[in-house]
């Protein structure tokens, strides 16, 4: 069995979550203007023995350089732009969900995380981040000397 560890921000991860729903859902014509500006692309991050992945929905991407990723005191930061050309007038359209324009995402990463080997793949408009743990952060049992 393992053990999870004590997170104190995970209580604000699920108060951001419950507030999204709630202005998505009660006042969804008030705050779409903001979608426009910035948007927060869903995430995903597991770990395995090796490694922390992190799996972020990124679908339309057209190249690499519309996305980067950064890592800056231990914060993973995507950010970029999803271009949509459209070829529908806006008087034409019905219904607009799909998500286009800038977007940015930043998550605090484990402490034993080593940022310098990070490697990320782009496939079916996923991007995986996959971060290795340094062999640093493990346990040594320490030798006492008697006198």
């Amino acid at each position: 069995m393992s053990l999870i560890p004590y997170d104190p921000f995970r209580h604000f991860e699920t108060m951001r979550r419950d507030l999204n729903r709630f202005f998505a859902t009660d006042f969804p014509s008030f705050f779409s203007h903001m979608e426009d500006h910035i948007g927060m692309p869903r995430m995903d991050m597991h770990e395995t023995e090796n490694e922390y992945v992190v799996s972020c929905d990124l679908p339309g991407l057209e190249k690499k350089e519309d996305v980067h990723i950064d890592v800056h005191n231990n914060i993973l930061t995507i950010s970029g732009t999803i271009q949509r050309h459209q070829s529908v007038k806006q008087e034409q359209m019905h219904r607009q969900e799909r998500f286009f324009g800038r977007f940015q995402r930043s998550i605090t990463l484990p402490s034993d995380a080593a940022t310098d080997n990070i490697k990320a793949t782009y496939k079916n408009g996923v991007l995986d981040i996959h971060i290795p743990k340094t062999t640093s952060g493990l346990k040594k049992r320490v030798d006492i000397e008697f006198h």
